[in-house]
């Protein structure tokens, strides 16, 4: 059925009728997509077969492509055709600022912090190099340095964290964490602020010692113990913030 026929049928909605035909050919592909008529990895129908089939014209057709293309659904490979991306259709992992106002959600951040960055300490145990202990210990310092200068900058805790990560020798572990505290560590840089400076070198101190744990099972290449290092260093973050939302008013 063209879509020429298909804007004819008594059941197509107004709002069907309103769309360019880009759309509605973008709209018909993706449908297809979803329901298994082109599996993700297969070559899409020739430029000719699609505008045979649908009734519109090659422009219509090369920008429904490009918009396709542009979504992530489908791949342009030129001189051989286009295909269907193996990630089509599959939502993108995102964390957004507005559920990250609610503590519940911070929590549960962290507790997905915990499962990722438990396994990226105990691989960073076995695969650290000599740059990565340097970069760890980099993070100490500057985090020494809060203390003294009673300085609530959080950026020393973020930057031992993606130390450990690219210690893995993961990228995909670095990658994660670095979305996951680039997106969470803003939330937590504003509870910062909201506490008295002995409490805030307190906390400093705390997680500078739990860093440490972390740092010197990693240094001496001690997998099962960087992972329970992290585990409760991370476990013990959820548990203080959990402590801080209860006495805030």
């Amino acid at each position: 059925m063209t879509i020429e026929a298909e804007k004819s049928l008594p059941q197509t909605a107004t709002w069907r009728r309103k769309e360019t035909l880009s759309s509605q050919v973008v709209r018909t592909i993706t449908e297809r997509i979803k329901l298994g008529e082109y599996l993700r990895g297969s070559k899409l129908p020739t430029e000719k077969a699609l505008i045979d089939e649908l009734g519109v014209s090659r422009t219509v057709v090369r920008e429904a492509i490009a918009n396709l293309n542009a979504s992530g659904h489908v791949s342009i490979h030129h001189g051989i055709g286009v295909f269907v991306r193996e990630d089509a259709g599959v939502t993108p992992f995102r964390l957004t600022g507005e559920n990250l106002m609610r503590v519940e959600n911070v929590l549960k951040g962290l507790e997905l912090r915990i499962g990722i960055e438990s396994e990226a300490a105990a691989l960073a145990a076995e695969r650290r190099t000599q740059a990565d202990i340097t970069a760890m210990a980099a993070a100490f310092t500057a985090m020494d340095n809060a203390i003294r200068d009673l300085d609530r900058n959080t950026q020393a805790d973020f930057e031992f964290h993606c130390a450990v990560a690219a210690a893995s020798q993961n990228e995909h572990f670095y990658q994660i964490f670095n979305y996951l505290g680039e997106t969470l560590m803003p939330r937590m840089r504003m509870q910062a602020h909201t506490v008295s400076d002995a409490t805030f070198i307190g906390h400093l101190m705390r997680v500078s010692e739990e860093h440490r744990a972390i740092f010197h099972a990693i240094e001496a290449q001690d997998a099962d113990e960087a992972r329970a290092a992290m585990r409760k260093h991370l476990t013990d973050s959820r548990d203080r913030l959990i402590e801080r939302s209860r006495n805030t008013p």
